[in-house]
């Protein structure tokens, strides 16, 4: 009784060999030599007739000692296309490697906000700032009666794209950009609700420096806390983003930052925005990480600087900052926390509390002092449940000869949530925020804010 021997169906045999041309196709690039090339080709279409051979000795009759045979010959030719792959893995890899691009990414998130404010002290008007998340500055002093608002928006929703490109063993190349549609002129809720998308980040990198607008090198992004307001802990925390050039080794950094000096006018007044920056503010900070968290120093040195040719003003000071910050595991659950002094740190902490500078009567500059500080602790209730409560505060030194009485004197807030996420990507929450801002005179005034919010990101 004749039988057939049990070899690999027709589909895996082309399987097989459909592999070996493309390997084989793959590495050709990478060859350099023309005579390897026709070695490997010439060994292809050995192997090809090989295979010819045993599909018409599969058609035929054979008997046992056969079916031993052909069995020995399928196995020596499957070696044979092992050993040549295993030849040919090195040149394609390396080919692959010569040839690979960057790869690119994508991503971001929806957030949709229900914010409910009411202020004891006055109100805020449409479009304002301060309704859209917390800004200590913003909170109305001295008002004649309290007022509310209700806003729906979206505008903190944002998408981003980046480019990683491993060159070679000592070479990396990066990009990111990234856009939202908050703090943008345009736009408004009576008909279609459209706002302007604004640029937040757009660098490149180059092994270890970097160049373009990101977080100033003077902050310590990490220890944001989780909280539903846009920033949170806002009168306490550094919040910068410019353009920079900076240089990163390993646990420490150091930038030249875009310089930009706001000024009181002497016995106070509107905001003076000086634009006159002849030298790069100096940010620098250095980390100590581990498994219990991380904590970071950091440092900040500029000038302050202001010209007026109407009125004969040219002047400069000496700005400087030191901040101490960091994040603290107790397991799944953290502390984050910061703490930040200097004179003229302006612009730097509080989202402009304060300026940098004061004018007195003969147009020169003096520093205003400030420190500012927070402490946020998450905790999770469990897989999907978790809050944070956050304390956040800000003194300001203001010399009130010059100032006058009119200037932010202090501010503090305090959040507290509640966070669910069904799936690690989707956030539902409730916060609850107690504010108030202090001014030089003794007037004070306070916010209180419910915001629920709905966050997917992808």
């Amino acid at each position: 009784m004749h039988s057939n021997p049990t070899r690999p169906t027709p589909p895996r045999r082309a399987g097989w060999r459909l592999s070996l041309f493309v390997a084989i196709f793959c590495a050709t690039p990478a060859l350099a030599e023309a005579d390897r090339v026709a070695e490997l080709e010439a060994r292809v279409a050995e192997l090809e007739a090989l295979v010819q051979q045993l599909v018409e000795t599969r058609r035929a009759p054979v008997i046992a000692p056969e079916i031993e045979e052909v069995r020995a010959e399928t196995v020596a030719t499957r070696q044979q296309v092992r050993e040549i792959v295993e030849k040919i893995d090195p040149l394609v890899a390396a080919a692959e490697e010569k040839a690979d691009g960057p790869s690119f990414y994508w991503g971001g998130y929806v957030k949709a906000d229900v914010i409910a404010s009411r202020y004891s002290d006055g109100d805020l008007a449409a479009g304002s700032i301060g309704r859209d998340f917390y800004i200590p500055g913003t909170i109305p002093v001295g008002g004649l009666d309290e007022s509310s608002d209700l806003d729906f928006h979206a505008r903190q929703s944002r998408i981003h794209a980046g480019s990683r490109w491993q060159i070679d063993e000592d070479h990396r190349l990066g990009a990111y950009i990234e856009m939202d549609f908050l703090v943008t002129p345009d736009g408004d809720e009576r008909v279609s609700n459209s706002y302007e998308p604004r640029m937040r980040h757009a660098f490149l990198t180059w092994n270890e420096w970097l160049v373009g607008q990101t977080w100033s090198t003077y902050m310590d992004v990490a220890t944001l806390p989780e909280v539903l307001d846009f920033i949170g802990p806002a009168d306490g925390t550094s919040f910068v983003r410019q353009t920079q050039i900076r240089y990163q080794n390993g646990n420490f950094a150091v930038a030249l930052e875009n310089p930009e000096t706001t000024v009181t006018p002497f016995g106070g007044g509107g905001r003076i925005v000086t634009d006159d920056g002849l030298v790069p503010d100096l940010a620098a900070r250095y980390t100590w990480t581990g498994d219990w968290g991380h904590v970071q120093l950091g440092g900040l040195l500029r000038q302050l600087n202001y010209e007026d040719p109407a009125s004969g003003i040219d002047d400069s000071t000496l700005g400087w900052g030191l901040s101490l910050s960091g994040k603290l595991n107790f397991g799944r659950n953290d502390l984050r926390w910061m703490i930040n002094h200097g004179d003229g740190q302006g612009r730097y902490v509080g989202i402009n509390f304060a300026n940098g500078a004061v004018l007195d009567a003969a147009g020169d500059l003096e520093a205003i002092s400030s420190t500012g500080g927070f402490a946020a602790y998450r905790h999770w209730w469990n897989e999907r449940w978790r809050s944070t409560a956050v304390l956040s505060y800000i003194q300001v030194d203001n010399p009130v000869a010059l100032t006058g009485e009119a200037v932010s004197q202090s501010a503090w807030s305090g959040h507290v949530n509640l966070l669910y996420s069904p799936k690690p990507p989707l956030t539902f929450g409730i916060e609850y925020i107690l504010a108030e801002r202090e001014i030089e005179s003794g007037l004070s005034g306070s916010m209180n804010r419910l915001q629920f919010s709905g966050k997917y990101a992808f």
